[in-house]
């Protein structure tokens, strides 16, 4: 029987590595991160070999992991198992999320997922340059920055004094990289490295569970067009898709869906204000500034999140106010008696 050993950061089995350990880091990077690229290599081992129904050993075994820690990770990640997870991943789900957004557009679930009738995104505030502030590129700002461990992988959070003005999700940790893109938003801005400024920040964005927002400020960089349609991103309810046709209809231009694409493809905070939600029309996911891989992390997850939101509220009465809305259609708010 082979001798069984425990080293930092995983087990060794008769000598040879079997399965990394539980731990809190791993090589400098936080578990929360490596967790997600566990995840991640899932994803991409399903979408690979879903006609073969890998089974959970399989999965297990190309996360590193063993049966049961995997399946807690994925449970704990996902909120289900991974089995139902690859129903969300498939485009025939994209379609049908595509087909439901077209007929009525809708910006609150009958579930009651807007919370009281509020879209939920519209607790994100949204600050927009001046065109004066736009052209100075940055000029007399102080960007104060970060790198955290999020949901979905490693990520760079910028801010300024008025909100989050970049977001972004890490490739293969190359905070090099990712660094030089915030540089070039904000050309000439002062970066400084501040992570305990942005570190309350990355716990409260990430906070966001079934619809709820944080309350975030966001302090974006942008032409009028690109603030149009970012804006018009932030009415899309998680779980919830549109394409680009749709999105280019509904801020009045719909002979810009190139250039709807192209604003969608340069938005500065990713999560947030959530590009990912905008699909192409055939039900294919199409490109993802931070990886296609990631995309499908992030829809599957939302879609599932909405599912169980939806399900679990199906035995509840139906709020007077959470009627079918166009999500580009801003609610009212209801108002308390004082």
């Amino acid at each position: 029987m082979p001798r069984t050993m425990y080293r930092k950061n995983r087990v060794v089995i008769g000598g040879q590595p079997a399965y990394p350990a539980p731990m809190d880091k791993i090589d400098g990077h936080s578990r929360r991160s490596t967790d997600y690229e566990r995840i991640e290599r899932a994803i991409r081992y399903l979408e690979e070999n879903y006609r073969q129904q890998p089974n959970l050993m399989a999965l297990a075994r190309e996360a590193g992991l063993s049966e049961f820690h995997f399946q807690r990770l994925f449970r704990r990640w996902a909120g289900i198992s991974p089995k139902r997870f690859v129903q969300y991943l498939t485009a025939g789900h994209a379609v049908r999320m595509l087909r439901e957004s077209r007929t009525n557009l809708e910006a609150a679930y009958d579930s009651g997922l807007s919370g009281g009738g509020r879209l939920h995104d519209l607790l994100v505030n949204f600050h927009a340059v001046t065109p004066g502030e736009l052209k100075r590129a940055g000029a007399g700002l102080t960007i104060q920055y970060g790198f955290h461990p999020s949901s979905f992988g490693e990520c760079l959070i910028g801010a300024t004094s008025r909100g989050v003005c970049h977001l972004s999700f890490l490739s293969k940790e190359d905070r090099r990289a990712a660094l030089a893109e915030l540089a070039a938003e904000w050309s000439r801005a002062r970066l400084e490295e501040a992570p305990r400024v942005t570190a309350p920040l990355a716990r409260r964005l990430f906070a966001r569970v079934n619809g709820d927002s944080p309350g975030i400020d966001l302090h974006v960089r942008g032409t009028n067009f690109q603030i149009k349609v970012w804006e018009a991103l932030l009415h899309i309810p998680p779980g919830g898709v549109v394409s680009y046709e749709d999105l280019a209809r509904h801020i009045h231009a719909p002979r810009a869906v190139r250039a709807v694409a192209n604003a969608v493809a340069h938005n500065p905070v990713a999560w947030l204000i959530p590009c990912h939600r905008v699909i192409r029309k055939s039900g294919a996911l199409g490109g993802y500034r931070w990886g296609e891989t990631r995309k499908k992390a992030l829809l599957a997850w939302e879609a599932a999140q909405a599912g169980d939101v939806k399900s679990s509220a199906a035995s509840r009465p139906a709020d007077p106010d959470t009627s079918r809305r166009d999500p580009y259609t801003k609610s009212r708010r209801p108002r308390h008696p004082r």
